[in-house]
């Protein structure tokens, strides 16, 4: 442990790591969040610099956070958007539909929200509840299913032909670090408010969930609108990459200053093919 001089003594970083090193202190963990920090720093400074090339331009990008409960998608929206100009960025977490909207088109209520020229919008789920959640929780019926699957990637080629740049993120987990997780929000009272009865009901429809999102992949998976895994066991890694995979799709006009890379670890994110090692099988 570092004692009251110890710090007293340190005036920079590099002290307080010499220190430690002198005394056998173990700060890994200290130095992988550091590390993690600026990582995301410069990674976010890129964000800064895309979404005012996307403004100029004035392109039009949604992208969609799936995955299970507790795999992440907050987590990575929130440093996502965390120093975007908010006048162009959106967070769209819709809660679930009205009456009105249960007799409208699914498709109508998610349309409105869609980006605007010069605009990121961050989906925070999306029309994909009916793909997975809905079928899973018995809140669709059959017929309401299959209508949706059929009708979905004609509804994303439409945005696709109308210039509306869609990335579509899948964060993968395993069964057992969503157990891990849900119980640390049970025990964190500033994190309680995400815990909701379908929390719990996914560890014990694993299998069903499975089911319907491999579902979902061989049906929704198109060359105009592809499917991306992120591994999310480790948070801060799927953060990083998943920010690097959205910066690397584009070739806005500051990328080649970029402080940091702006590639994808391809053992972290990658495209979703039929016979992928995943971890939330």
């Amino acid at each position: 442990m570092y004692s009251t001089e110890d710090l007293i003594h340190a005036k920079r970083r590099k002290d307080l790591i010499e220190i430690a090193d002198h005394k056998n202190i173990n700060i890994n963990k200290a130095l992988r969040f550091l590390r993690y920090e600026e990582e995301l720093r410069l990674l976010q400074i890129e964000l800064v610099n895309f979404q005012q090339w996307v403004k100029k331009k004035g392109l039009r990008i949604a992208i969609i956070f799936e995955g299970r409960d507790a795999a992440g998608k907050g987590g990575a929206i929130k440093r996502f958007k965390e120093h975007l100009n908010p006048r162009s960025t959106r967070v769209v977490a819709l809660s679930k539909p009205t009456e009105v909207e249960r007799g409208q088109w699914y498709f109508r209520r998610y349309i409105k929200e869609l980006p605007n020229p010069g605009e990121i919008v961050l989906f925070d789920r999306s029309w994909y509840n009916r793909a997975v959640v809905e079928p899973v929780m018995g809140f669709c019926n059959k017929r309401e299913y299959n209508q949706f699957m059929v009708q979905v990637p004609g509804f994303e080629h439409m945005l696709y032909e109308d210039g509306v740049q869609l990335i579509k993120f899948w964060f993968s987990i395993s069964k057992k670090e969503q157990q891990k997780r849900i119980e640390s929000r049970l025990q964190n009272p500033l994190k309680k408010w995400k815990f909701s009865p379908v929390d719990k009901k996914g560890q014990e429809l694993w299998d069903k969930y499975t089911h319907y999102k491999e579902q979902m992949f061989s049906k929704t998976h198109t060359t105009f609108s592809p499917w991306i895994i992120v591994r999310a066991n480790d948070k801060k890694t799927a953060r990083l990459e998943s920010i690097r995979y959205v910066l690397s799709k584009f070739d806005y006009s500051s990328r080649y200053k970029s402080k940091t890379t702006i590639l994808p670890d391809p053992n972290v994110v990658l495209r979703y093919y039929r016979h992928i090692e995943q971890i939330d099988i």
